[in-house]
């Protein structure tokens, strides 16, 4: 369903359940940012009404979704670490050229963000499949299904408002530079990394 041409190896499960602080605190952050996308998307295209009041609703749940993992810290008795460069996704920034019309802009940044989002939710599902720790798989259970359909929302916006037949050649493009991306990733206990 995610199109994901790279699977991520399985046993980036077991690097994570080696620190579970630094996968919250690097999941709190990721959550943060999806937000801050979502606003500057209003910011720089106040007059797409429908991606304003869908961006709107994605703000919220995602700040949402950071308080819910900043509660699973303070829970486990962590704090918030400080925020890190997410390599995956500089990396994954650099495929399309920058420059372009307003729309070609626009259409870049969705389609990023539907990659972000479905790359996440196959994480998520990893998560809540293979960690031991139950509480914590159940959590990635819940907010797998929201990643799927922040993925899905992007991608139609893209689709919606540029050629579809050109939208879905960037997009299957994008898909197998984003394969090549995760080659070297995987090793580290980020959610994208």
């Amino acid at each position: 369903m995610l199109g994901l041409k790279l699977p991520t190896d399985p046993r980036w499960v077991n690097i994570v359940e080696k620190n579970i602080e630094e996968i919250l605190t690097d999941h709190a952050y990721c959550e943060q940012k999806a937000a801050s996308t979502a606003i500057s998307l209003i910011v720089t295209h106040p007059e797409y009404s429908e991606l304003v009041t869908a961006m709107t609703a994605l703000a919220k749940e995602e700040m949402s979704h950071f308080k819910m993992v900043h509660d699973k810290i303070l829970a486990r008795g962590y704090t918030l670490g400080r925020d890190r460069r997410d390599d995956y996704v500089v990396k994954l920034m650099t495929f399309f050229p920058k420059g372009g019309s307003r729309i070609t802009n626009l259409i870049h940044r969705l389609l990023y963000a539907a990659l972000i989002e479905a790359r996440s939710c196959e994480r998520f599902r990893l998560l809540s499949e293979n960690l031991e720790d139950k509480e914590l798989a159940n959590f990635y259970r819940s907010l797998m299904v929201s990643e799927a359909n922040h993925y899905t929302m992007f991608l139609n916006f893209a689709r919606k408002y540029g050629d579809r037949k050109e939208v879905d050649k960037k997009w299957q493009d994008l898909l197998e530079f984003e394969a090549e991306i995760m080659k070297d990733l995987g090793k580290s206990e980020t959610m994208h990394g």
